[in-house]
């Protein structure tokens, strides 16, 4: 059991080190990556593509990174939005990593692309401890999914710079209870914004460009405050036998996506974003 926590630790760790090369280097060029996780099925390639459709319009260079298993469906969605997009096939492997990402950016990202975003694997288990070089994590979670998700998932919504709503729209048919929602958010990530959004009324998506604008420009985001819980939590339960693979590691190699290394407990923002963490 001990040499398998040193392989996760060693592949987290290289992983570590290509996110901050990433990082680094989309910073140096003025772009920030925006990480977009959650559960199959929770619309999100609807609402990015809305988000990306907006962008344009508005004239902000963005472009589109989206991640499956197996099908470029999502890719021709969201080409529609007229923003450069691009499909990446896992083969399988249902999380991104740096290293990988990079590979699929080199010669195609165009220069004064603003914002990336990033649309993981459908998946809110794995895609949780990986930093890919993200300036933004955010985490959406739809009505249809149960009011429980955050419980559920505390690794992925304890660890998000923002918490968005999807299907908003269906809520009263789906019998959604929204105010247990936002306390179970605020039981394992206490003091992250929550916005509510529906790919079909609209709701909620300008919204949420602004937000993430907003990061972009450099306005401080809110640092997850159970970030270190969490790594503690993993660093002590790195069996598998469920095979979630939540994997955790100790605080040298910290998944918390607090991206600096070098940070104090209560000093980290998202890297592309100055200035001190918003209070809860």
């Amino acid at each position: 059991m001990c040499r398998v926590v040193d392989l996760r630790q060693a592949v987290l760790a290289k992983n570590d080190a290509s996110a901050l090369e990433l990082r680094e280097h989309l910073a140096a060029q003025g772009t920030a990556e925006v990480n977009l996780l959650s559960s199959p099925g929770s619309g999100k390639t609807a609402l990015l593509e809305l988000l990306l459709g907006r962008a344009v319009a508005a004239g902000v260079p963005v472009a589109a990174v989206t991640a499956d298993l197996a099908t470029e469906n999502d890719a021709r969605r969201l080409a529609r939005a007229g923003a450069p997009v691009k499909q990446v096939l896992t083969d399988g492997l249902c999380h991104l990593e740096a290293g990988m990402l990079r590979g699929h950016l080199d010669g195609w990202l165009p220069a004064d692309t603003r914002v990336l975003f990033i649309e993981n694997v459908g998946n809110l288990v794995c895609p949780a401890s990986y930093d890919i070089g993200e300036s933004l994590r955010i985490v959406l979670g739809s009505v249809t999914e149960g009011e429980d998700k955050p419980l559920k998932y505390p690794t992925a919504f304890g660890l998000a710079h923002l918490v968005v709503i999807t299907k908003t729209d269906i809520a009263q048919a789906v019998e959604f209870d929204g105010a247990a929602f936002h306390r179970n958010v605020r039981q394992v990530n206490p003091g992250v914004p929550v916005l509510e959004t529906s790919a079909r009324t609209g709701a909620g998506v300008d919204e949420l460009l602004a937000f993430v604008l907003g990061c972009a420009d450099g306005v401080p985001v809110h640092r997850p405050l159970l970030a270190r819980q969490h790594e503690r939590y993993l660093h002590h339960h790195h069996g598998d036998e469920d095979g979630d693979h939540e994997h955790g590691h100790d605080g040298e190699h910290s998944h918390s996506h607090s991206h600096d290394h070098n940070h104090g407990p209560e000093e980290h923002v998202a890297p592309a974003v100055r200035g001190a963490a918003q209070a809860p």
